[in-house]
């Protein structure tokens, strides 16, 4: 059947010592007759500091902007990636960070700040806000605080190789994945960048067909009970990290006949009443949230691998899995999980790899190993 459905690829690489993913950016433009335009890339980076949970990053990142004016891609850091760094390493010249304690300053300062300003001086329309100036510490810092005193956003250089992380994120695609993939990992191939140890692959799915409250309790009914043996059979990378069931809650609302007989805005709300985050296997929080800028259902448990054939199989079983969900509904939750591959609206091909790769593990499987991570039936 293959990939129809609008979707944006996140793939987790590194650049080679030396090297940066301004280099990459570098060369997708010009393959591609774009040009390059710089941005700040906003990360949370979670403490265990009582009372402030994470910290918000700003990182240098850069986007390839098309002949037509869209952009190509996105190439940006992830913190998550550690392994290999030289901690020790200075920061490149020019290169920065801007760390705040608070999303909404994050907001600000991409409004208002540019990101190819200088250190000194990025800041700067930040500090006016407040009626202030930055100060310069001897340390190289750049601080601005409001007329309290209180801080409310540093610069600092970059240092340890961060600018080695290179996270490739596409603008959405809605045909043709496969050869614009193909284009962006040959060129990373090119500039010699490699899969880290802790990468994953992140697929967003469009989420405008799936906006009803029977469409949502099926899927997340069937990644409860299938997604242990979905990791399984992609290879999830046990090095990645971020990863992590839903809440108990969810998995209670979305079975209530209550939940399924809601339109869906009513839906949307009592989703938002949950403790849901990103930082898990599937994520519904963009969805829950209706997140402007990316309102998508994402699929995180896929490992990164620089063959797009690899990459559009694992599109193409979550697409079959959402839209398996939005059939007209059945009693079909029960039964292992070769029945429920079985089920899904797969081509003769996918059908054969998929699966012939279920083996055994049933459903009952699956649920005793969800049962394990949440610390049930012990």
């Amino acid at each position: 059947m293959g990939l129809d459905w609008k979707v944006g690829f996140e793939i987790e690489l590194v650049a080679p010592k030396g090297r940066s993913r301004l280099d990459l950016a570098r060369r997708v433009a010009a393959r591609t007759g774009g040009t390059i335009r710089s941005i700040f890339h906003a990360q949370a980076e979670l403490t265990s500091i009582a009372g402030k949970p994470a910290f918000q990053n700003l990182t240098p990142g850069f986007e390839v902007v098309g002949q037509d004016g869209e952009v190509v891609a996105r190439f940006v850091d992830d913190l998550t990636l550690l392994d290999g760094f030289d901690l020790r390493a200075p920061s490149l010249p020019g290169w920065y960070r801007i760390v705040t304690d608070d999303s909404r300053l994050v907001s600000l300062i991409e409004a208002g700040c540019d990101p190819d300003a200088g250190m000194a001086a990025v800041l700067e329309p930040l500090a006016a806000m407040f009626g202030t100036v930055p100060e310069l510490h001897p340390s190289g810092m750049v601080k601005v605080a409001d007329r309290k005193g209180s801080s409310v956003a540093i610069a600092a250089e970059l240092s340890g190789e961060r600018e080695r992380g290179c996270e490739i994120v596409t603008a959405p695609i809605a045909a043709g994945h496969a050869a614009i993939l193909a284009g962006l990992i040959d060129d990373a191939v090119a500039e010699g960048l490699s899969v880290p140890l802790e990468a994953a692959l992140h697929i967003h799915y469009d989420a405008t067909p799936l906006l009803a409250a029977r469409t949502i309790a099926r899927l997340v009914t069937a990644l409860e009970n299938h997604g242990e043996s979905l990791k399984y059979i992609v290879g999830t990378n046990p090095n990645c990290r971020r990863l992590g069931a839903w809440p108990d809650d969810l998995i209670d609302r979305v079975a209530d006949e209550d939940f399924l007989a809601m339109d869906w805005p009513d839906a949307r709300r009592a989703l938002q009443q949950l403790a849901l985050t990103k930082f898990c296997d599937f994520n519904l929080f963009n969805i829950s949230q209706a997140v402007a800028s990316k309102h998508t259902f994402e699929v995180r448990i896929l490992p990164v691998s620089l063959d797009v054939g690899e990459i559009m199989a694992q599109a193409e079983l979550f697409a079959a899995i959402l839209e398996w969900a939005m059939a007209p509904d059945e009693d079909d939750q029960a039964g292992d999980f070769a029945t429920f591959i079985g089920n899904l609206p797969l081509s003769p091909a996918a059908m054969a790899r998929w699966g012939g790769i279920t083996g055994s593990r049933g459903a009952g499987h699956a649920a005793r190993e969800r049962n394990q991570i949440r610390g049930v039936g012990k």
